[in-house]
């Protein structure tokens, strides 16, 4: 069974979780995320966190992450999107453009598309030699090891929603004027081609999962079960790190309502 086939996208939170899982979640990545830079303990810097968003679109990526950021300061925080490569971007190794937007020690990321697009649409729409995108697993390999051995914390999730799901979004977006701009010509290209993006997450998902750079699927077909487990999934890998680099963690604050 493939990484993707083993996770259902339709799971949902039990009633009434929602608001309270996710504030609690919230609360406690910024708590983190302050101690990892040094403003709420004596100063000392924490791991570089560096979260990797990729998925299906209309997957629920922006407002996964417009909930991962919601209680940080943006001024504590470094996040990127990316598209198709420019033509200068064309002249260099295709990890050179992603270099600016990682995080040093006590700093953060979050990236909505990565360096996994040489070998998701790269692949799939033909824009590389077969021979450059299957090269690229060993060179994203070691990218993320040599950027773990200095110590970042990857973060990596892929949003997983099924196929009913995504027409639904598509047909939403396009018929709200103030979402129609989401939805491309290209967005509809690619869904009919899902079969084939669906072969190369399962070998992007497979080749590319380690230690250093373990990958999240998450069943994106409930907005609100993504938004909890991507938020708890980063507080819970933060909190690793700290363990991993023998850093002391914050306890976590008690309920408001506790004495």
């Amino acid at each position: 069974m493939s990484r993707l086939e083993a996770v259902d996208p339709s799971q949902k939170l039990p009633k009434g979780e929602y608001a309270g899982r996710l504030e609690a979640a919230q609360e406690r990545l910024l708590q983190l995320r302050l101690h990892c830079a040094g403003l709420t303990n004596d100063g000392e810097l924490g791991p570089p966190i560096c979260c990797v968003f990729e998925g299906w679109d209309a997957s629920g990526k922006g407002g996964a992450i417009k909930r991962l950021l919601s209680e940080v300061d943006v001024r504590h925080v470094r996040v990127r999107s990316y598209a198709a490569p420019t033509p200068d971007e064309k002249r260099h190794h295709f990890l050179w453009r992603f270099w600016p937007a990682l995080p040093g020690w006590g700093g953060m990321a979050v990236l909505d598309r990565s360096w996994y697009g040489r070998v998701l649409v790269e692949r799939v729409e033909g824009f590389t030699p077969e021979k450059h995108w299957r090269r690229a697993y060993d060179e994203i390999v070691d990218f993320e090891k040599t950027l773990a051995a200095e110590g970042m914390m990857l973060v990596k999730f892929w949003m997983h929603i099924s196929d009913d799901e995504q027409l639904k979004r598509f047909e939403r977006r396009r018929d709200d004027p103030l979402k129609s701009w989401k939805l491309t010509d290209e967005d509809w290209r690619n869904r009919g081609k899902r079969r084939e993006y669906e072969g190369a997450v399962d070998e992007m998902l497979d080749r590319t999962h380690h230690d250093d750079g373990a990958w999240h699927v998450i069943a994106g077909d409930s907005k609100k079960f993504a938004r909890v487990a991507v938020v708890e999934t980063v507080s819970s890998e933060i909190e690793r790190a700290l363990i991993r680099h023998g850093l002391p963690s914050p306890p976590p604050r008690p309920p408001s309502d506790a004495p």
